[in-house]
Parts: structure tokens; sequence; C-alpha cells
């Protein structure tokens, strides 16, 4: 986490709320700039400035959000503020109802995110749509994301988990901005062009400056996506193997089972046949019993 301690809040603040409402591409070059025009007069403060890191994508363009539909993104905020006093009331039925208003009012906040920031010249893809929705409802949830989503001054998408604290300050641009407001833009009419301005000399080498190091951070973000690549592929093999030999494990025992069955079949009606064996030995052996009993009783009756 950075820190500013030497650095004037408000004017650091005042930098950032600027540059945070800047078009993305804009932003590295108009930040370096900036710290370049303040490095005489204000040592610290330029420092502070060539700190500031470029915001990810679903980050400006929550920033974005709250510049241009203020309301709408206060709208959010409202339901969450009452949805978080609903949870702490216990109120079910209330409860229910507010949940359901924010699924909604985040979905359509998210689609007017990714118009605005169409009319920028930025695409906003589904997985980048889901960090902004996941942001504005951390923003609903918790008090404090609430808060650095007032800003403007994201630098990170939020994300609640529902478990431990959010790490808000992280997220923030300048960790202090608690309690600051994003300035809103409001849309003017086009200015004609001024026929007497020079051209900037450095400009071209300004842009390709810009230019590397979007493609520098474009070539990180295509070796962090091949790293993931990778890792999910292997888990991908590992689980079909697993998978593989679970399926023959488990044909082994149904194979087993049946012929446990058949088995149990057999022995069924064996045991039946030799119930009934011993059925007819126990007749037999009775009978056998009774005619000795007769002819006992006469041998002792011929002796008397």
């Amino acid at each position: 986490m950075c820190r500013f301690a030497s650095v004037p809040n408000d004017a650091l603040l005042e930098a950032a709320d600027g540059l945070y409402g800047l078009d993305l591409p804009a932003f590295t070059p108009a930040r370096d700039e900036l710290a370049k025009s303040l490095r005489a007069e204000d040592r610290p403060l330029s420092d502070a400035v060539k700190r500031l890191r470029k915001p990810s994508l679903a980050a400006w363009a929550v920033n974005l959000l709250v510049r241009r539909e203020a309301e709408q993104v206060e709208q959010v905020l409202t339901v969450g503020a009452a949805l978080r006093e609903a949870q702490t009331n216990l109120d079910g039925d209330e409860l229910r109802a507010l949940t359901r208003q924010r699924r909604q009012l985040t979905a359509a906040v998210t689609t007017r995110a990714r118009s605005l920031a169409s009319e920028q010249g930025q695409r906003i893809t589904p997985a980048v749509a889901e960090q902004v929705e996941g942001t504005l409802t951390a923003a609903m949830v918790d008090a404090d994301a609430a808060a650095a989503v007032r800003t403007g001054l994201l630098v990170s998408a939020l994300a609640a988990t529902g478990v431990g604290e959010l790490d808000v300050a992280s997220a923030l641009a300048v960790p202090e901005a608690a309690g600051f407001t994003a300035t809103p833009v409001v849309e003017q009419p086009p200015t004609p062009p001024d026929l007497h301005v020079v051209p900037d000399p450095d400009a071209d080498a300004k842009r390709l400056a810009a230019a590397e190091q979007e493609l520098a951070e474009a070539d990180a973000e295509v070796e962090r996506a091949r790293q993931a690549h990778t890792a999910a592929d292997a888990d991908v093999e590992a689980l079909e193997a697993r998978s593989l030999q679970t399926q023959a494990e488990l044909e082994e025992l149904r194979r087993r089972l049946a012929e446990l069955e058949d088995t149990a079949d057999e022995i069924d009606d064996e045991l039946t046949d030799a119930r009934a064996v011993l059925a007819s030995a126990q007749d037999d052996r009775s009978a056998a019993d009774s005619a000795r009993e007769r002819a006992a009783a006469a041998v002792d009756r011929l002796r008397g």
C-alpha cells in the first residue's frame, strides 16, 4: 500500500480526480506529464502522482459510471444501505425484496457501464462486465466498498466474498480517499478548434511511449492468461485420467456384483433343494423311530 503522508491530501485528491476521469488510454501519458510539470514546484506531490496506478478496465468502467451516471450509482448504493439495515433487523420479507431489487439494479447499471465504455472506444467483455457487477454488488453489501466506489478512484475491481473483511484500501488509487466524492462529468458541447495551437514537438514520442507501455502491460496480461490456461489444462488432464480410472473401477465392481448375484441365485436354489431333502429325512427318521418303538414293545410282551 502506498503512503502519501508528506503530500497534502487535497492536492493529491484533486490531481487523482482529474486523472481517473480521463479515457483509459490517456491516463498514463497524462499522469506522467502532470508529475513532470509538478516536479520543480512540489517534489512530494510529483512523486505521489507518478505512483498513481493505471486502473484496470473494470475499475475504469466503474469510475466512468460514477462520474457520468452519478444518480444511478447513488440509487444502487441507497438500496445497498437499505439491504444492510434489513439484514441487521432480520426483516426477511424486506430482505428478499431488496435482494431482488439489488440484482436488477446491478445488472441494469452494469449494462449502462458497458454502453458508456463503448462510447469511449473501450469494449467490455462478459468477464469484465462480471467484475463491474461484482464491484457494484460489493458496494451494496459493504459500506466501506460503497465509499470507495463514490470516490471514482478505483484501480481494481471489488468483490465481496462474505469471508473476512473486504480489502478496500488496496483497490483505491489513494487509500486515504475515504469520504471523497468524484467530480461528476458534465457533457460540454464541442469547442471550435484553435487554429493557433502549436503542435507539440514531443507528441509522437509521447504517443510511442504510451503505446509501448500499453504493449508491455498487454504482454504481461497475455503471460498471466497463458499461465492460467496451462494450469487449467493440467487440471483437466489430471481429472480426465481420474475419471477414466474411476469408470474402469466402477465397471469392474458392476461385473463382480453381477457374478455375486448369480452365485446368490444358485445358492438359493440349492438351499431350497437341501431343505426339501432335510424335511424328507426328518419324516423317514420319525417313521423309523415309530417302527422301532412298536418292535420293542412286541419284544417286551413276548418276554413277559
